[in-house]
């Protein structure tokens, strides 16, 4: 794409972890922005944030679990702002739980936000991209989807899904103007691993480490002006090691044990565990077991 000042932006999950700071790192691009996220919480207080960078934003409470909230999301932004040059599925949720003993209902809730809501997204905005010949999707996925830590199986599959969803779309729509990319993180200083290190009492294992946000929204804004396939981030250089386990999975299997990050997801699941089984005093929101968890936040 060329520069992004003046071009229009979905971003999903706009005011939870990430996505604040995504929509900062855009607005200051000088985007025109489309807010999106459920239930909402601070949506307008984010776009307040915001209203000294060039660009207009609207924010939009719009539940992507469901199809018909999908189309609501295009549609408002063609009403809007009259096209759209960017989507970036952000939105997306986490359950720390051995696999058995997840309901059906958590396991269909990841699948909807974090997989089929972005494709579904997605397959709604190319035509507008394909009839102007300009557009770019950016996937938020995990190195979760690229190690398969234990005690993320829901989490860890949508987020294998959606590179090679994003690799898949680079090959049907070479030369039309409509590209997309993956952007994958590893422990993010925001979102979800902020719970997890609350709940779990530990920091993320020592030989993947921690990225910040900040490393994130510039790779996301490098990807799309450069056009690049996938840009994964981590504290420490991890391509050699995501190459030797493609090559010998079980020494990434072995990998994956000896750091330390299967036995912090396992700890991460009992601790939501004990979180879930605790009642609840009548004037607090239900548990994520009547009512899952907003998909406003990224774990990465």
């Amino acid at each position: 794409m060329r520069p992004l000042a003046g071009a229009t932006a979905i971003l999903t999950g706009a005011n939870g972890g990430l996505g604040t700071h995504l929509t900062k790192a855009l607005a200051a691009e000088g985007m025109h922005l489309l807010l999106v996220a459920f239930p909402g919480v601070g949506l307008a207080e984010l776009r307040a944030a915001i209203q000294g960078f060039p660009g207009r934003s609207e924010i939009l409470v719009a539940d992507l679990r469901v199809a018909a909230e999908r189309t609501r999301v295009i549609e408002t932004a063609l009403t809007y702002f009259g096209s759209i040059d960017l989507l970036i599925n952000n939105a997306g949720v986490e359950f720390s739980s051995a696999y058995h003993e997840l309901s059906l209902d958590r396991i269909l809730e990841v699948l909807r936000v974090n997989l089929e809501a972005p494709m579904d997204l997605t397959r709604l905005v190319i035509p507008g991209m394909l009839d102007r010949k300009r557009g770019h999707i950016v996937n938020i996925s995990s190195l979760a989807g690229k190690s398969g830590p234990g005690f993320q199986e829901p989490y860890a599959a949508t987020k294998a899904a959606l590179s090679a969803f994003t690799q898949s779309l680079r090959n049907t729509y070479r030369g039309t103007g409509v590209s997309a990319s993956a952007v994958t993180p590893g422990f993010v200083e925001a979102g979800i691993y902020t719970r997890l290190k609350q709940q779990t009492g530990r920091n993320a294992p020592p030989f993947l480490g921690s990225c910040t946000p900040q490393r994130v929204c510039s790779a996301v804004v490098r990807a799309v002006l450069r056009d690049v396939p996938e840009i994964t981030l981590s504290r420490y250089p991890i391509e050699p090691v995501l190459a030797l386990t493609a090559l010998f999975p079980r020494l990434g299997e072995w990998i994956t044990e000896r750091t330390g990050v299967n036995d912090f997801f396992r700890q991460a699941a009992r601790a939501e565990m004990i979180s879930d089984s605790v009642p609840l005093k009548a004037s607090t929101c239900p548990s994520r077991s009547v009512q899952p968890t907003p998909h406003e936040i990224h774990p990465h």
